[in-house]
């Protein structure tokens, strides 16, 4: 079985004008070798959807989803992850010397953080991520040079959001370039809060990928020291409304 990568949403360009590429990685289990999840890859299509028409004609922006060899993460064969350097790799067969920013929900998050050394690489974005309570914790090394933003709603039941607030204080130690937001009261798949999600993702990945100005929000938090920029409170109706730049 190889992993696959599927074009998430329509855009108006073709491979020559590609300028910049997200993958999107889904969430998945702890353990398991079944198939990908279809369901899995299926939620990241809105998401797709709004990076493409966010980005608007002529930007050249490519959005693919990445389609596992395995549902689960598997120890230390971190499959997922695996599959996310693939994924790059291919982004740059086809596109050629092109940025890519890495998209991980639930385990993705984690797939997008660990796979963020690749050289192609410029930022990664986990939301809700998985990052299991273990005696040896997750490398961080790999995300110098990178834009980081982490996700994860306070009420998140099934990853605890103090492991990935742990995981942002060990990475802005060696990268001045991340933040991480809060969504109060909001659990696992921040439903409550999931177009502010949305809006944050886009604004963060168009600002490393395409050069556009940050919203306020991101800027502060990225320049405010531990532990505000790394709790940063993502504000009801964030992207609904133009924000201060």
């Amino acid at each position: 079985m190889t992993p696959g990568l599927n074009p998430a949403a329509r855009r108006d360009t073709d491979d020559e004008a590609v300028r910049a590429a997200v993958l999107l990685l889904p969430g998945g289990s702890a353990l398991s070798t079944r198939r990908r999840s279809p369901v899995a890859a299926a939620a990241m299509v809105p998401l797709a959807r709004r990076l493409v028409r966010t980005a608007g004609r002529g930007e050249g922006l490519a959005v693919h989803v990445v389609h596992y060899r395995f549902r689960g993460w598997n120890g230390g064969h971190a499959h997922p992850a695996e599959d996310a350097q693939w994924a790059v790799d291919e982004v740059v067969r086809r596109y050629g010397d092109v940025p890519v920013s890495l998209v991980g929900m639930d385990m993705g998050g984690r797939a997008a953080l660990r796979a963020a050394g690749h050289p192609a690489v410029n930022s990664a974005v986990a939301i809700a991520p998985w990052l299991p309570d273990t005696p040896e914790p997750d490398p961080v090394k790999q995300l110098i040079g990178r834009h980081v933003l982490i996700v994860h709603g306070t009420n998140d039941g099934s990853t605890h959001p103090d492991l990935s607030y742990r995981l942002a204080e060990r990475v802005k130690k060696v990268n001045r370039d991340v933040c991480r937001f809060e969504v109060h009261t909001d659990g696992h798949l921040l439903h409550d809060h999931r177009a502010e999600v949305a809006s944050l993702t886009s604004d963060f990945v168009l600002g490393t990928l395409l050069g556009r100005s940050f919203a306020r929000p991101v800027a502060d938090a990225l320049a405010a020291p531990p532990p505000l920029g790394l709790r940063m409170p993502l504000a009801s109706g964030f992207g609904r409304s133009p924000q201060l730049r």
